[in-house]
């Protein structure tokens, strides 16, 4: 199956949180799966770190050390493309998060279920994960 982690998901993936079941780890380094991260969840993350809103945990760049860790743990980047992007205005308006609204067309274009326990992002026609 083709995965595309939410940013929360990469980032507890990445720290070992237990906010992610073992069944769902499982999943997760499942070689059959194949796991994906937006370059919007780069953005996202980044962004939050900037401005003080989130801890990366680590020394140096926090956007060097988030790509690190997606190649460390075998993740395929995921661009945005305008593509992916034609799906936004078709979309209902249930969720203002513009990042998840990206990933939900990421998603959408490539046939990818989201890995996700955001329950804002199970209101859209995408196909979500999260055990």
């Amino acid at each position: 199956m083709n995965l595309l982690l939410d940013t929360c998901t990469f980032l507890w993936m990445i720290w070992d949180e237990p906010k992610i079941s073992g069944r769902m780890r499982d999943q997760l380094v499942d070689p059959d799966n194949h796991l994906f991260l937006s370059h919007v969840s780069l953005w996202e993350a980044t962004s939050k770190y900037a401005a003080g809103k989130l801890d990366i945990r680590a020394k140096g760049s926090a956007f060097r050390h988030l790509v690190e860790q997606r190649d460390a743990h075998e993740i395929l980047p995921l661009a945005l493309d305008e593509d992916a992007i034609s799906h936004v205005e078709h979309l209902p308006f249930r969720h203002r998060d513009p990042f998840d609204r990206l990933l939900i067309c990421q998603a959408i274009e490539h046939g990818l279920a989201i890995v996700t326990p955001d329950n804002h992002i199970r209101q859209y026609p995408v196909k979500t994960i999260w055990d």
